[in-house]
């Protein structure tokens, strides 16, 4: 069995790029035979990504850079997949570091796949402060521990890639990229089996309005809903999270509001006491659980009267941009 391999990391050259190539320096076991870093900023200025690569060491002969133009992480990570040369790709994500012995995990990944195995997924370790209980963003991030198939470290075999068409560049950021690809590869007659390759992902520091950013990302649930049904959900295994709630408490706020403007003093009551109670117990749900500082609790207050109304908008936002999208056919050249 061939089991020679290239990596592809996708990058906007954040800081974390610097200690993930560091770490795939370090790492001891048979070398990859490429690494392809895709900079997918929109309009790259040179010198930034010569600092990270002067760490890779020896690795660096075996480096390219390309580019992606801006377009995302599935685009940049298409752009690997059409310049790899090798019959399995790992995709990492800028942010991990690989464990000290990679390598060797990885190559007895590959050993161990079947034929009808596509991707073998890496195991992530999501550090968290041991002398406090961790914050929502914390917590946030380490669910990407129990993650299915997600491309943070997904070793897959390119003759898979391609057949499928790759990644599907409408994801636009790095969320759902990953499930919507493995449902088409499942689709497609191949399976993919966890691994024992183990990869660190490092919290990055977060802006106190992190939670409402994110909330762009419903529009790619509204995406995989359109792509795969609406029990998406439960074919990629994801959590099915507070949509319905937040679709709920947002319609009991417009709902008082809009009786408050027509006079109907008691209906508007009812309908400000139900978007009350419900924002109360979003925003408990997330602080009993966290540090309970100053600032921790003022940030989820504020945030959570914010997020509901927030995720219905790019929820209806998606499901109208993406009504009727036909499904993903080949990769763009």
């Amino acid at each position: 069995m061939n089991r020679a391999y290239s990596v592809v990391i996708p990058t906007a050259a954040r800081d974390t790029l610097a200690d993930c190539l560091a770490a795939l320096a370090a790492a001891t076991g048979p070398r990859p035979a490429e690494i392809i870093l895709v900079d997918d900023r929109p309009d790259p200025e040179p010198g930034p990504l010569e600092h990270p690569l002067s760490v890779l060491g020896d690795l660096r002969r075996r480096t390219t850079v390309l580019h992606s133009d801006g377009r995302g992480p599935a685009a940049a990570r298409n752009t690997g997949l059409r310049a790899a040369t090798s019959p399995w790709i790992v995709f990492l994500d800028d942010d991990v570091q690989c464990g000290p012995h990679w390598y060797d995990q990885l190559v007895h990944d590959l050993a161990e796949a079947s034929p009808d195995t596509a991707g073998v997924q890496g195991v992530l370790a999501v550090p968290l402060p041991g002398e406090r209980r961790p914050t929502d963003f914390e917590r946030g991030t380490a669910g990407l521990a129990r993650a299915r198939w997600i491309t943070a470290d997904m070793a897959y075999r390119t003759e898979a890639l391609k057949q499928v068409g790759g990644f599907d560049e409408r994801f636009r950021r790095a969320f759902r990229e990953d499930a919507d690809l493995a449902l088409r590869v499942l689709d497609a007659g191949w399976r993919i089996r966890q691994g024992r390759r183990t990869t660190l992902h490092p919290v990055r520091p977060a802006g106190r309005w992190v939670s409402l950013r994110a909330q762009r990302c419903n529009a790619d649930d509204a995406l995989m809903r359109s792509l795969h049904g609406p029990d998406w959900w439960h074919r990629a295994l994801a959590p099915r999270g507070r949509l319905r709630r937040h679709l709920a408490i947002t319609a009991a706020g417009a709902a008082a509001c809009a009786l408050a403007a027509a006079g109907r003093r008691q209906e508007a009551l009812t309908a400000g006491l139900i978007w009350a109670g419900g924002t109360a117990e979003f925003a408990w749900a997330r602080i009993e659980p966290g540090p309970r500082t100053r600032y921790e609790v003022d940030t989820m207050l504020a945030s959570s009267v914010l997020i509901p109304p927030v995720a219905t908008w790019h929820w209806l936002r998606g499901l109208w941009r993406h009504r009727g999208t036909a499904p993903w056919q080949e990769v763009a050249p």
